[in-house]
């Protein structure tokens, strides 16, 4: 009753037309390749009786929410490089921020469990059949799903819920819960201590998760007998690992670094790393890679 502002303005990624255009078609083609990959994968992981197997049953999903992460965010910003309309509603801003945060998390979850899977599938191969089972990968992802919606959840709807009475400009592309939380005309101090300590359970703790599972897969790898399964092995990890550390680096320094209030042109930069660049290069890194994959294609 007492918000004021009917919509919010969306400063985008650049001042100039000339810019826009430019990154218009830059992220026009990151978002194809991103659809272009991920549908690839969900179809042939779908139809060839090869790639049924618990590694692709999770990439297939993660693939899933690769395309449903990114269409939170890039259609509506390539709408607005275009246009150059930089506004969005009310309701359009908090549905994007909270799909964007609740499927960010699961996104983080079940890098977590491939990472899991891939530990389980080079570390302890005879018993990978008997651990990684179907129900067992459905649990998997069912969980992930959850964990987002119930951590990100709440905090969402608490910001939703607060009263916006002007100014209504975010120096951002698409709606960030900080920089809405700084618009806000009420005291969100609560919010904020809430917002960083889920980050902080969640940003870490996958971290760790992914981290150990590598480390244990790369001192694995170091006792194959055969340099060429060493060198493929070290290439596979390696591909991964670059695109984690990318991912999470961002991440982290965006949302839990010291100086947490948003709004500098460098959040906008951090925020294309591990919204766009990481989503365009997971499928071909993770997947199109792979040679049961290539087999098949």
């Amino acid at each position: 009753n007492h918000t004021t502002v009917v919509e919010f303005v969306l400063l985008g990624l650049a001042n100039s037309r000339h810019l826009e255009i430019t990154l218009f078609l830059f992220l026009f083609i990151a978002y194809v390749l991103i659809l272009f990959g991920n549908i690839t994968v969900i179809s042939i992981t779908l139809t060839n009786n090869f790639l049924q197997t618990p590694m692709y049953y999770l990439l297939r999903n993660f693939a899933l929410l690769e395309i449903t992460f990114t269409s939170t965010f890039l259609p509506s910003t390539l709408y607005s490089l275009l246009t150059e309309r930089k506004t969005i509603s009310l309701p359009g801003c908090f549905l994007q921020m909270l799909f964007f945060y609740c499927l960010g998390t699961c996104t983080l979850f079940h890098m977590a469990v491939m990472s899991l899977d891939r530990y389980v599938a080079i570390c302890h191969p005879l018993h990978y059949s008997a651990i990684m089972n179907s129900r067992f990968c459905l649990q998997l992802i069912l969980t992930c799903w959850a964990l987002s919606f119930f951590l990100m959840f709440p905090p969402t709807i608490m910001t939703v819920q607060l009263p916006f009475c002007g100014p209504n400009v975010m120096n951002h592309f698409y709606c960030d819960a900080s920089l809405l939380l700084q618009l806000s005309c009420m005291d969100t101090g609560f919010i904020e201590e809430l917002m960083f300590i889920i980050l902080i359970i969640i940003l870490p703790g996958t971290l760790t998760v992914t981290a150990v599972s590598y480390g244990c897969i790369i001192v694995t790898v170091l006792h194959i007998p055969s340099s060429t399964g060493r060198r493929k092995a070290f290439s596979t990890c390696s591909a991964h690992l670059i695109v984690v550390t990318v991912f999470y680096s961002t991440c982290i320094y965006r949302y839990i670094r010291p100086a947490q209030r948003g709004g500098q042109d460098s959040d906008k930069v951090l925020s294309l790393f591990f919204s766009v660049l990481t989503q365009t290069l997971n499928p071909y890194i993770y997947s199109l890679r792979n040679w049961q994959v290539k087999q098949a294609l």
